[in-house]
């Protein structure tokens, strides 16, 4: 991470807080009116899919539905769901967009994400050992992981997160790999599984049990389309997670750096351990403006179709400031994620010689 002193720490957060402030100030009908239009869209998706899946006996009708279905779950994971539960709507005072009671359409309990996510994630973004959505405690992506052999299947590992992402990220508070290690126990999960239960039991019931019930004689029609509208909500929710964070120039960070940092060094982690791609309108509204994930990094309380608008001036501050922003087109920012999977499943002494990097 780049080096800056006290002075130029506080500079960088005066810098952004302007920004930040300037949007705030800004905030109203316009803001309100771009939500609700983005949910009418997502339920407008939903219906369509759910309609038409019952005639998916004819192929062209089955895979409209299915791509209707999918793409309603995405906008309302990503731009609607993500986005509501950040507090970036806070402010429209409308407990149906409210960050403490918004419950959305996937297997993760609202109130587990804004725990594991909002809190442990945006709080300590790439730290090893405290940012626990590095690497999805799966996947070893630096050298701050010893290698051990089973890590020459995490590709394998990464395809699997992928197809079950929902679910995978929905148990990442059992914190299994602190449960091995005998750092926890079992018991001390009730409580989490108990919730994990609840509403992961009431996503499949919906998708696997209740619409495929309500339609019978087309059940496994209605089945097949409800796992190919999550396998495709899956796929691109856990693609567009890992170009914000796994590319190859994204930083990592060790606790002792970051202890009792300022606004200003907790910007600069931000600034420097994300990772942004480009892309049309629609590519930005279905990764829920997460293609800007540094400046979602920096301002997660904002809303997030406004980052475009702002990028131009956070890339400025970071030119001011010499600090890199990283950002590329999406094939190109994937293709650094999965470099950087494959990279560190190799041995140090095998990964050296390929890549003449340091171990």
């Amino acid at each position: 991470m780049k080096q800056m002193t006290e002075s130029q720490l506080q500079e960088l957060e005066q810098d952004l807080n302007t920004i930040r402030d300037e949007v705030l100030a800004d905030l109203g009908e316009r803001d309100a009116r771009y939500i609700r239009r983005v949910i009418r869209l997502h339920r407008a998706l939903e219906v369509g899919g759910r309609v038409m899946m019952p005639f998916g006996f004819i192929p062209p009708v089955f895979v409209a539905a299915t791509f209707s279905l999918g793409l309603s779950k995405i906008i309302e994971n990503m731009e609607i769901g993500h986005n509501v539960m950040h507090g970036q709507y806070d402010w429209m005072n409308d407990p149906s967009l409210h960050s403490q009671t918004y419950e959305w359409d996937t297997a993760c309990s609202s109130d587990s994400w804004r725990r594991t996510h909002n809190y442990e994630h945006h709080t300590y973004t790439n730290i090893i050992g405290k940012d626990r959505d590095y690497g999805y405690a799966l996947l070893r992506l630096s050298d701050d992981e010893k290698w051990r052999p089973a890590h020459i299947l995490q590709f394998f590992n990464y395809i699997l997160l992928s197809v079950f992402f929902q679910w995978g990220v929905s148990l990442h508070e059992l914190e299994f790999e602190r449960i091995r290690r005998g750092e926890i126990r079992l018991r001390d999960k009730l409580p989490f599984l108990r919730e994990f239960v609840r509403k992961g039991g009431r996503q499949a019931f919906k998708d696997y049990a209740f619409f495929p019930l309500v339609t019978l004689p087309v059940a496994p029609i209605v089945l097949a389309g409800n796992l190919g509208a999550n396998l495709m909500r899956n796929l691109w929710s856990s693609t567009v997670i890992f170009c914000g964070h796994f590319t190859q120039d994204a930083e990592t960070f060790n606790e002792k750096d970051c202890e009792n940092e300022s606004k200003g060094h907790w910007y600069l982690r931000q600034l420097t351990g994300s990772s942004n791609f480009t892309g049309s309108k629609w590519v930005h509204l279905l990764s829920g403006h997460l293609s800007y994930q540094i400046e979602h990094h920096v301002f997660p309380d904002l809303p997030a179709y406004r980052y475009p608008e702002i990028s131009e001036e956070v890339q400025a501050v970071c030119r001011k400031h010499g600090i890199g922003y990283n950002t590329g087109s999406f094939i190109h920012q994937y293709a650094g994620v999965v470099k950087r999977i494959l990279t560190y499943s190799l041995p140090d002494r095998l990964r050296m010689k390929l890549t003449s990097q340091p171990a």
